[in-house]
């Protein structure tokens, strides 16, 4: 099976509500899809989320990146030499995390199609059912207690509480949500670099004083920061995740060497794709770091190659936080990986078992 062929195309998904941060809001999901064409017919997917504010990445970077610099090199190339393709994708030029990750993700799913195997199986087998978190959005108190209480009437579990708006608002937010659904759900706690090191202390401090419980607390410092984040670490008793303070894997090791985060937050879209998010779980592992596995803004396609690390992985990776496609209003995507509200399952079609993607607009080929 013999690369032949790189096309791009644009997906473009409506959210339910929109999707609000210290950073950004969003209301469309609108992210570059990559086909990888085969010899055999068979044709893998990629998809590349465009997170300007987090990886640099937009829509002609993309695409640009993976026309001029990583498609040429990849035609020809036999899925059935991994390894070496995904060196390729990953020397081919700097950063571009994004770009990289949407021609992995298609690749490994042509690996699993040439095996007639499930991801997850190819990358050592696991329980095909995790469960997700959902994000609760920035927004007035009232608002979030709201959409809190409707999620945890969905069934979900976890909820990730968007903050870093407004300290003293933050935390008032903080505290009405907690009260509207303690002991019916875990309370997760993104910042998003929306902190100083002495703001997160002093918030952390006053929820802790007030009997609320976090799971953790996500960035709650400048991604550059990482003696900030060590300083928040070191005074706070909820445990604290870096985001988007890790790309690779040695970033990981460093902050495990300054012992600057309690959790590591892998994210296809910063790792560059699949390869790198596998040495980052066994790096974490071998020192006895908790993961969790995320997303950015992105559709059931690159969300699902997630999935199969996260089963594949699960014994580093505990915590879920991809609900991507539960906040899209629709799922663009025949077969692959079954997104039910916070359940989340893998079928055992081979590669990501995408049959089809609905609304897909063809834009040129590499």
């Amino acid at each position: 099976m013999k690369i032949t062929d790189i096309r791009f195309g644009m997906i473009r998904v409506p959210l339910k509500t929109p999707f609000k941060t210290a950073l950004r809001t969003v209301d469309t999901v609108e992210d570059i899809v990559v086909s990888v064409h085969t010899d055999t017919g068979h044709v893998g997917y990629g998809e590349a989320a465009a997170t300007a504010v987090i990886t640099g990445d937009t829509h002609g970077s993309i695409i640009e990146a993976i026309r001029r610099y990583i498609a040429p090199r990849l035609v020809g190339q036999e899925i059935a030499d991994l390894n070496r393709i995904t060196q390729l994708i990953q020397s081919a030029l700097e950063k571009n995390t994004s770009a990289k990750a949407a021609v992995e993700i298609a690749v490994y799913d042509l690996w699993g199609q040439l095996y007639g195997a499930p991801l997850y199986q190819m990358l050592g087998g696991g329980d095909p059912v995790i469960t997700t978190d959902i994000t609760i959005s920035v927004d007035y108190i009232d608002k979030m207690v709201s959409d809190s209480l409707s999620a945890v009437d969905r069934g979900f579990e976890s909820l990730k509480i968007k903050v870093g708006k407004d300290i003293g608002v933050d935390i008032e937010r903080v505290k009405a949500i907690y009260a509207a659904v303690e002991g019916r759900a875990l309370l997760r706690l993104d910042a998003n670099q929306g902190w100083t090191a002495k703001q997160a202390v002093y918030a952390i401090q006053q929820l802790e004083d007030a009997g609320v419980r976090l799971e953790l607390v996500e960035q709650p410092v400048k991604a550059h920061d990482l003696d900030g984040m060590k300083y928040v670490t070191e005074r706070v008793h909820t445990p604290i995740m870096a985001d988007e303070s890790i790309f690779g894997p040695t970033e990981v090791i460093d902050l495990i060497r300054m012992r600057a985060a309690d959790i590591i937050n892998i994210k296809l879209m910063k790792t560059g794709g699949i390869s790198n998010a596998i040495r980052i779980a066994d790096i974490a592992a071998l020192y006895g770091i908790e993961c969790m596995i995320g997303c950015m803004i992105e559709t059931s396609i690159s969300v699902a190659a997630a999935v199969h690390v996260a089963v594949a992985k699960a014994n580093v990776i505990n915590k879920v936080d991809l609900d991507g496609p539960s906040l899209c209003a629709f799922n663009p995507v025949d077969g692959g990986v079954i997104f039910n509200e916070s359940e989340i399952s893998v079928t055992d079609a081979p590669g990501l078992g995408i049959r089809e993607i609905r609304g897909l607009e063809l834009l040129t080929a590499a």
